[in-house]
């Protein structure tokens, strides 16, 4: 669409199957720039890529075209397939759900370094209350029994 533009900024969270510890150390800096890949070739740009052995945080641009479970689905989806194949983890798969929450231009910086400081969060806090934590944070309604079900 001519004089159409957008900045639509996603932070995206998802966990490995039953947050299972899958994504070795040695791996996770060549994941989080196979996501960045994938995001380019799927036409939005990944802003920021990082997380730990059982999860993932993306914050990525996407074009109004493209829908946020779309972008999601190909991100999760070509990376578990990657991970698969090139680092042999043969048992990999991501758990289906995921959280999403829009970001403003001015909370870029401070979700970036939080993105990027993962590994020493998580030396603190589990990733479930992490993500519980997101969810209350972004006012997203929620029954607990079906939080990591």
């Amino acid at each position: 669409m001519p004089h159409t533009y957008t900045r639509l900024l996603v932070h995206c969270v998802f966990s490995t199957k039953e947050r299972r510890e899958l994504i070795p150390q040695q791996v996770q800096a060549d994941l989080w720039a196979y996501i960045g890949g994938l995001a380019r070739r799927n036409g939005f740009v990944a802003i920021a890529v990082g997380g730990t052995k059982n999860h993932a945080h993306v914050l990525m641009g996407i074009p109004a075209h493209i829908p946020v479970a779309k972008a999601v689905q190909l991100i999760k989806a070509g990376s578990s397939k990657w991970l698969r194949e090139q680092k042999a983890l043969r048992s990999f798969s991501w758990q289906e759900a995921y959280g999403a929450f829009t970001i403003g231009a001015s909370q870029v910086a401070k979700t970036v370094s939080y993105i990027q400081n993962q590994p020493a969060h998580h030396r603190k806090r589990a990733f479930e209350d992490e993500y519980r934590t997101l969810l209350r944070a972004y006012n997203v309604a929620h029954e607990e029994q079906h939080l990591f079900g």
